[in-house]
Order: C-alpha cells, then structure tokens, then sequence
C-alpha cells in the first residue's frame, strides 16, 4: 500500500520520534491514533502518555481508539492528511485483553486479532486521501516470556508486524535512535 509506511523497533528506540517528524514532514492536518488505555493508578504509564503528548504539536487532533480502530480510520473525515496510529502493540493488548471471563488460553484470541488486523489493513487501504505512519514494537528478539498470555502476545504481534510489513510500502527499523530501511 503506497499509503502505509510501518515503524519498528525495541522500547525507547526512538520509533514515535520518527513517525512525529514523518507526520510533521507530510506537511497537511495530523490525526494521532492513540490506542494507550489509561489504567487508574499507574503513574509510570500517566508519565510516558504525557511524555508523549506533550511532544505532540497543539494542531494535531488525538482520537484515543482503544478498540474498534478500523471503524475510527473509515470515519475520519475526507480528504487529504497523515494518520500517526501509535501503536501496534497496544492495538494486539486491547484485543487480547478485551475480555476479562476468557478462558485460560490467550490463543483462543488468535482469530479475532486476525480479524482486527485485517479490518484495519482494509480501512488503510480504501482511505487512499489518507497516508499512514503506523508505529509498533518488535518484542520477540528477548528472552522468551514466562507467561502463556506473554508468549501469546508476543507470537500475535510478531504475525500482526509481519502482516503490516507485507502490506506497507515503507518499513523503517529504529534501533538506538537510528533508523534503518528495511523496504522502501
């Protein structure tokens, strides 16, 4: 999709710091997927979405999308602007923890992150008027988690990166702050 370009790298790899220049380089009205849920109580992640936020220029119009982020993408408005969707990650969470009587197995989840995946590589692709900076983490490059719901997280968005990768015509590998391309 030449409206898509995919961001990637570790914690602190300087991946949204790269997809704010992109979208500030775009040059034409911004809209800031953020798809962090606040959870009551957790001051660290209060601290890292104020961080975020107030690197954020004042014109730019955040839209928190916790779920249903296709649906988000089909109803903004028309016409020409860059879509940041910040992140991935959260996107694969949100779904994977969205149901909180779910069984023992986070696996059984496979199919509707799939699902979700491919709604929203459909909603990319009919807003052509729009171009996407998508950001997201690589996670399995670590120790392998302790948890089935960990090893569950990190194989669904290994396959969640792998189907943005294929379908953006642009991906972009942070590492220390530097930025590798990986397909352009």
């Amino acid at each position: 999709m030449k409206n898509l370009t995919l961001i990637t790298g570790g914690v602190r790899s300087g991946k949204s710091v790269l997809a704010e220049k992109l979208a500030l380089e775009n040059k034409q009205k911004v809209y800031y997927l953020a798809t962090m849920p606040i959870i009551a109580g957790d001051k660290e992640q209060e601290e890292r979405i104020r961080r975020h936020q107030n690197r954020r220029p004042t014109n730019w119009e955040t839209i928190e999308c916790h779920s249903a982020i296709s649906k988000k993408v089909m109803d903004l408005p028309q016409g020409p602007a860059c879509v940041l969707l910040d992140c991935l990650s959260l996107f694969v969470t949100n779904i994977l923890l969205e149901d909180e009587a779910r069984s023992g197995n986070p696996y059984e989840k496979e199919q509707a992150i799939v699902k979700a995946t491919e709604d929203l590589l459909a909603a990319i692709k009919t807003r052509t008027d729009l171009f996407f900076v998508v950001v997201t983490n690589e996670v399995g490059w670590g120790v392998v988690p302790e948890t089935s719901l960990g090893r569950a997280f990190r194989d669904f968005l290994g396959q969640t990166n792998q189907i943005f990768a294929q379908a953006a015509e642009k991906v972009i590998l942070c590492c220390s702050g530097l930025s590798i391309n990986l397909k352009s």
